[in-house]
Order: C-alpha cells, then sequence, then structure tokens
C-alpha cells in the first residue's frame, strides 16, 4: 500500500484512481478535488460530518454537489463534538469567529482538535467497507500555519497508521490522497475554473447564515483567490 501522495496536482505520478471516498465539506477545495477525481475517471463517494459547526449549511452545498456529480453522499453525524470540543469559533457559540486572514494568531480560535483525524479515520472505514483505492481531502498550503492536521508531515504519518490499524484490510494500492497541500486557495480556484467548478455552489464562510460575510478568514481567503485569478467571483457577501 502507498503512503500517501503529495505533489503537485499536475503531475504525472498522480495515478488514476478507481474509487475515491472524498472528504467534503461543501467547500472550494473539497468540491475542486471531488470535480478533478471525476475528471480523471474516478467513483466518487462524498463523505460529509455534522460535527456541531456554526456554518453546517455547508452540508446542503455538499449535497448539491453530489448531485450534480452523481455520486452517492453520506453524512456522518459527529453533532456531539460540538459540546465536547468546546472552545473553538466554529462549534462554541461563545466563542467569536474571527476576521481576518488565516496567519493572523486570531485564527487560532478556528482550530478545533484532531478533526481532520477523526474524519480521516472514519473516511478509512468507509474505504475498507466499500473496497475504496483513495481516501482523498482538500487540505491546502494556506492552512500549514494554522491547523497542524493539515501539514504535510500530519498526512504522512496519518498514512502510516492507517495503514497498521488496516493492515489486511485496505487494497494494496490504498493511498491518503491530499494533492492541493502544496496548493494555495488561489491555485485551487484557477484549477477549478478549468474543471467548470459551479463555485457558486460552494460555501466557505465560518459564520454560516444564508450569505457569505464577506469578513472572515475563510470569506476573505475566498475572495483574494478570486481576484488573484481575474476569475469574477460568484460569492454574494453579505454584512457580518
Amino acid at each position: 500500500m502507498r503512503d500517501v501522495v503529495i505533489v503537485p496536482i499536475g503531475s504525472p505520478a498522480h495515478r488514476h484512481p478507481r474509487h475515491a471516498i472524498v472528504i467534503a465539506s461543501g467547500g472550494l477545495d473539497s468540491t475542486v478535488l471531488a470535480y478533478w477525481l471525476a475528471q480523471r475517471g474516478a467513483e466518487l463517494t462524498l463523505l460529509s460530518f455534522d460535527y456541531g459547526q456554526r456554518h453546517r449549511v455547508e452540508l446542503e452545498y455538499a449535497a448539491e454537489i453530489a448531485r450534480l456529480l452523481d455520486c452517492p453522499h453520506e453524512i456522518v453525524d459527529l453533532a456531539m463534538l460540538g459540546r465536547l470540543l468546546n472552545g473553538s469559533a466554529l462549534t462554541d457559540a461563545d466563542v467569536p469567529v474571527p476576521d481576518g486572514h488565516y496567519t493572523d494568531e486570531s485564527m487560532r480560535a478556528t482550530i478545533v482538535p484532531n478533526r481532520n483525524a477523526i474524519m480521516l479515520d472514519i473516511a478509512v472505514s468507509l474505504a475498507v467497507v466499500r473496497n475504496a483505492d483513495v481516501v482523498a481531502f482538500g487540505a491546502h498550503a494556506g492552512d500549514h500555519a494554522v491547523y497542524p492536521d493539515c501539514r504535510p508531515e500530519f498526512v504522512k504519518r496519518y498514512a502510516w497508521s492507517a495503514r497498521v490499524a488496516n493492515d489486511g484490510l485496505l487494497n494494496d494500492d490504498f493511498e491518503i490522497l491530499a494533492p492541493f497541500i502544496t496548493q494555495s486557495k488561489t491555485d485551487i480556484v484557477r484549477i477549478g475554473a478549468a474543471f467548470r467548478v459551479p463555485f457558486e455552489k460552494t460555501w466557505s464562510c465560518y459564520r454560516g447564515g444564508t450569505t457569505h460575510c464577506g469578513m472572515c478568514g475563510t470569506c476573505t481567503e475566498r475572495k483574494e483567490a478570486f481576484q488573484q485569478n481575474g476569475i469574477p467571483d460568484p460569492t454574494n457577501y453579505g454584512s457580518a
């Protein structure tokens, strides 16, 4: 079994997966990832999580992407995590969502401890059950400064752990796929535009609501990614 793929997305090192379990939030990164895998001929299963996030509206967007890609969509109910893992702006209504860039110290308030590892564990289990050869998630370079479980060293070590924990259960060619981990959000928007990703059907804002606030870290990064590509931003931004 291969450990993990962390190479530029255009590299010939990427093989063509047969069946990919995609951790799908309904946001830009995971949606572009799903479209990229679909273009490579992979059968897809989108896997989303209700972990008590205040922006759970993203789950509706993930469901719409699954409908457009004509693939199964599973939502795992982990809402109790919102009560257990309090202290994060994403799951605790008493903690305000900070504004500004990911690199700002204030954005550390949005960390949900071990979130990606929890989601990956469930995705790998589903891969065993559905005989999938890939688990893919959309961590990107812009996440590294804030989120420890979006860094290359985490992905490499997690892949080793998954292999040990599921010895004899996973396909020999199974891999954890994180093709955007060296890419910026600007890169991801450019890749998505090439695949005609319906950006208007994705959700980024950490505050939830009915429109993007335009001020939180994810909104800030989203706006800049379109601007830096010179691509029209279809997002409706309201006020915080």
